[in-house]
């Protein structure tokens, strides 16, 4: 009788949830939803189209109408698409060139908190050591700093180093050119390294316990349990928080324009959008067309990983 209570219990909790669960799919699969889902998913996507649109239409056409009056008058043409990639003006074109140093500052942005993280998340879930949930506790709480706050320290840490009762303890990086770079990957790595953990960590400490245990019996080492066991498990939640870290450092300006500078050897892609406008801000058709081409990448990252994405989104979501 002593052995068959649990039992009972944990099978009316996973009934319970499993009916919880149903319930909220037939809500979720009701016709209502799916036409306010539609509706929603139409006026998000109304902006891209029109701007897709207008980044076809001539400047003159941009400059005094609305994109909707396209479907009345329709003209298309490929300069402005031919004047932002290639255009050998000082104001406009070139953004071919940016794409590469967008990409530089991007991926290693991405990949480097990625992989800090998922260790650092690994540890504090499964390794038992001294101060784990100290630690843990202000790492999460590293999430409220603003971003602006870390800038001065960052740069001053950059320039002069760190010293210690007048003995430098670490020299100053001075970087030039395409070294910069260095500093935007530490800064973006920085500043997403709370988030990164915390959100891996939610997703490591819900593994099974019996199946870290059996790895111990096994004889596998942490390394091993984290390459062959919970990296393959985890797959979801990285690519979910490496989306999001890709769109935040592609869309970044203030953190690559300070520490990579605006010169055209780093500057990344939203530095030359900015500049795009003209000195008087009138040149809106070169916005159309260059903003659009800035999407595409994403756009592509966003696709690819969906699968990931929603799986990282869900999982542990529901048990049962």
């Amino acid at each position: 009788m002593t052995t068959a209570t649990p039992t009972v219990g944990a099978g009316a909790q996973a009934t319970g949830a499993t009916t919880r669960a149903g319930r909220v799919r037939k809500r979720l699969n009701t016709r209502w939803a799916t036409l306010i889902s539609i509706v929603i998913a139409l006026l998000w996507t109304v902006p891209t189209f029109g701007l897709f649109i207008s980044s076809f239409r001539p400047a003159d056409q941009i400059k005094t109408t609305g994109w909707w009056t396209f479907f009345s008058d329709p003209q298309f043409t490929l300069d402005n698409y031919q004047d932002v990639l290639f255009g050998n003006s000082a104001s406009s074109g070139q953004l071919a060139s940016y794409f590469i140093n967008s990409l530089a500052i991007t991926i290693p942005s991405v990949l480097f908190p990625t992989a800090f993280a998922a260790l650092a998340a690994y540890a504090l879930a499964w390794i038992n050591f001294k101060g784990r949930d100290w630690l843990y506790i202000a790492i999460f709480a590293l999430q409220i700093v603003p971003l602006q706050m870390a800038l001065v320290p960052l740069l001053k840490f950059f320039s002069t180093g760190v010293s210690v009762g007048g003995v430098q303890v670490l020299p100053a990086w001075e970087l030039d050119g395409a070294q910069k770079f260095a500093q935007v990957w530490f800064a973006h790595t920085c500043f997403a390294l709370p988030f990164a953990v915390f959100l891996l960590h939610n997703f490591i400490s819900q593994l099974p316990g019996d199946l870290m245990e059996a790895a111990r019996v096994d004889g596998a080492t942490h390394p091993k349990i984290f390459r062959t066991i919970v990296l393959p498990l985890i797959t979801p939640a990285l690519a979910a928080f490496g989306i999001f870290q890709f769109l935040w450092v592609w869309n970044d300006l203030l953190v690559a324009l300070i520490f990579a500078g605006g010169s055209s050897e780093t500057a990344p892609l939203t530095v030359r959008l900015a500049e795009l406008a003209g000195t008087r801000g009138n040149e809106w058709q070169r916005l159309t067309s260059g903003a659009f081409v800035s999407i595409v990448v994403p756009l592509i990252v966003f696709l690819s990983l969906q699968r990931f994405f929603v799986r990282g989104l869900l999982a542990g979501s529901v048990k049962g």
